[in-house]
């Protein structure tokens, strides 16, 4: 029997109109911190005893994209090999990586968009280097 795939839950992430409001909601809520500073329409949250997902805030003035307000990110240090076996078990590409970006868009048998991001220098959710 092989072993668990090499992929997991990173992150969930929410669209947001009301950006500043969601990003003070959500860090206090949670009592996450950044991971980086925050770009203009891009904000990470953890979970400072890293034992929850990342929670991701986009900035969306128009609200959901395509018809949904979140998605989740897997994180896989081998992002081409994850998103074959993903399509192999039914996955289908919606947005194909593109140059300077590291990630992939697929969606789920019912449609679902997720994003399968490359994560290099992580392990099962842990940064290794």
């Amino acid at each position: 029997m092989p072993g668990p795939p090499n992929v997991w839950v990173g992150s969930v992430v929410l669209d947001c109109r009301r950006w500043e409001s969601m990003i003070a909601f959500w860090k206090e809520a949670l009592g996450y911190e950044f991971a980086r500073p925050p770009t203009q329409d891009w904000a990470l949250l953890i979970d400072p005893r890293g034992a929850g997902p990342n929670l991701a805030l986009q900035k969306d003035p128009e609200g959901p994209g395509a018809g949904y307000w979140f998605h989740i990110d897997l994180y896989a240090p081998d992002l081409d090999a994850e998103v074959r076996r993903l399509v192999d078990l039914g996955a289908t590409v919606l947005q194909p990586a593109r140059e300077g970006a590291d990630y992939v868009t697929l969606a789920d048998p019912d449609g679902n968009p997720f994003d399968v991001v490359a994560t290099p220098g992580f392990r099962f959710g842990q940064r290794t280097d």
